[in-house]
């Protein structure tokens, strides 16, 4: 029937000296079977046949949902401790409980001592304040690498930050660029080259750094930034950042809760190492470029305009905990190597877990709380994650 009317349609295209042929047309073919009103058929249904692929196929909507997927499987990679603070590694899924913005949620995904790759960053702070402490930071570093990395499987990159953001090495496998890299830290020379050198965007930052502004001198919130945004959330599998510094920041124009919310973003675990010299710059605990009365940008990453310096170590409490990771604090009993080692242990008896919101949830913060039904264990983990911009 659609033949036949696809024929009448075309025959009152043709001109009116031809419509008595095409009535006769049209008798012939009712006469003889449709034999003439099916022969247009396998030219017209040729093309229908190659485009009907396509139709089955329609390309915006695989990546949504892809995508859709994706933002709805929450992450978590989580360490237990008992009251003694000594790790258990041996609990199951169903010793957790966990809930999204007050909701009970189901734990669909866990693995124990998970074998998935490890990315991680060194974000080592060079500025004046860390002159006397860098060489131990260097070599406690460098072995850290070397027992932690799998060749087979984990990358590390590094970093340094003082007046600007520098990429020393990005993601690899390989121990002796780590090395080189790690060697290659140092301290500007004095205070008057600093400030010149600032000015003039020098001092090696090269093509992997955030370029120095108005006399900054300890980046801390853009070095999280950068390596969250640019570098972690690339990757896949488990993530860490490990920040050696003294916890003050000075000329970053990332805020610290920006900063934060990137590396939350990017499903990126912070282990913070305080280590702080108090004679390190002109008798300021973490005096960084600028002392307590510096100018040129000194808080406008910051926001503490409360205070003329603040506090580093809270500084870096807030940046580990809000992530899941731990704050170090390095001192005669606690050294960097010992640091080091506690860290390993943990990156090597995390929980990972997953699971999928009871509900479609909207856009922004929702806050995560996992714990155990054993009251006297503590877990750490990351206390929410962000959805859209």
């Amino acid at each position: 029937m659609s033949t036949r009317i696809e024929i009448r349609r075309r025959s009152k295209q043709v001109s009116f000296t031809q419509s008595i042929r095409a009535a006769v047309f049209l008798l012939l073919a009712a006469l003889n079977g449709n034999a003439h009103a099916q022969q247009p058929s396998p030219a017209q249904q040729q093309p229908q046949t190659q485009q009907q692929p396509q139709l089955k196929q329609p390309p915006p909507e695989e990546p949504q949902l892809k995508i859709a997927v994706e933002v709805k499987a929450v992450s978590i990679l989580a360490t237990v401790r008992d009251k003694h603070g000594k790790i258990i590694s041996n609990l199951t899924k169903d010793d957790f409980v966990l809930d999204e913005d007050g909701r009970p949620q189901t734990i669909n995904y866990f693995v124990k001592e998970s074998d998935l790759p490890l990315r991680l960053g060194l974000l080592v702070d060079t500025s004046l304040s860390q002159r006397r402490v860098l060489e131990s930071e260097r070599s406690a570093s460098y072995s850290f690498l070397d027992h932690l990395l799998r060749a087979d499987k984990d990358l590390a990159f590094v970093i340094h930050f003082d007046r600007q953001v520098e990429l020393l090495q990005d993601f690899t496998p390989s121990r002796p660029k780590l090395q080189a890299a790690l060697q290659s830290l140092q301290t500007p020379q004095s205070d008057s080259d600093r400030g010149s050198a600032g000015s003039s965007g020098g001092g090696g930052g090269g093509g992997g750094g955030r370029g120095s502004r108005r006399g900054g001198g300890t980046q801390l919130y853009d070095a999280i930034y950068l390596a969250s945004d640019e570098l972690m959330s690339k990757q896949q599998g488990r993530k860490a950042l490990i920040i050696l510094s003294d916890g003050v920041d000075h000329g970053s124009i990332e805020s610290l809760t920006t900063a934060v919310a990137t590396a939350q973003r990017a499903d990126t675990v912070i282990y913070s190492i305080l280590y702080k010299d108090e004679e390190g710059y002109g008798g300021y605990p973490g005096g960084g470029m600028m002392g307590p009365r510096g100018g040129g940008g000194g808080r406008r990453g910051g926001r503490y305009p409360q205070e003329e310096r603040p506090d580093g170590k809270k500084v870096l409490q807030q940046i580990s905990k809000e992530t899941g990771g731990q704050l170090f604090e390095v001192s005669k009993k606690e050294t960097v190597d010992k640091i080091y080692s506690e860290i390993e242990e943990e990156l090597r008896s995390q929980y990972s877990l997953g699971y999928t919101p009871d509900k479609n949830t909207g856009t922004g913060y929702h806050k995560i709380h996992l714990t155990t039904k054993q009251k006297d264990l503590t877990v750490q983990a990351r206390d929410g994650y962000y959805v859209g911009q």
